[in-house]
Order: structure tokens, then C-alpha cells, then sequence
């Protein structure tokens, strides 16, 4: 019995009271929709209608740009 109740419990602490989402998740969620649909932060191959060498980012730069959009995401979130 005892171990149902902590098993309740544990469930019960990730979520958060009034099912409201703060406004660093929403930034989080539209940075990865951002960044799965578009392929933002990835440069494999060159500009459309450009057919030069393909650019290659370290995991670095890709890191970097993904940050950068999370901290434009928020600024939006926060505007609203």
C-alpha cells in the first residue's frame, strides 16, 4: 500500500498546478517546431539556386544557432 502511494506521488510531481505551461516551455516548443520543420542550424547544403561546395558546421555552431533561436523564440513568447 505503501508503495502505491509513493508511486501517486511520484507521478503527480512533474506536473505542474492548473496544467499552466510558464513561458520558457512555449519558447522551448516552438523552438524545436521551429527547428524540426525548417532545419534550422543546419547548413549541409548550400542556398537554393546555389550549387557550391556544401557547407559543413561544427556541432558547436549548431549548438549556437539553436540557442539563438530559443532566445528569439522567448523574446516572442514574452511580448505577448
Amino acid at each position: 500500500m505503501a508503495d502505491q502511494e509513493s508511486t501517486n506521488k511520484n507521478s503527480n510531481e512533474g506536473e505542474s498546478s492548473g496544467g499552466a505551461r510558464s513561458k520558457d516551455d512555449v519558447a522551448l516548443e516552438l523552438m524545436k517546431f521551429i527547428a524540426a520543420t525548417t532545419g534550422y542550424g543546419k547548413a549541409t547544403q548550400g542556398s537554393a539556386g546555389f550549387s557550391g561546395k556544401p557547407l559543413t558546421r561544427s556541432a558547436e555552431d549548431h549548438a549556437e544557432a539553436l540557442i539563438e533561436l530559443f532566445n528569439r523564440c522567448r523574446k516572442v513568447v514574452k511580448a505577448e
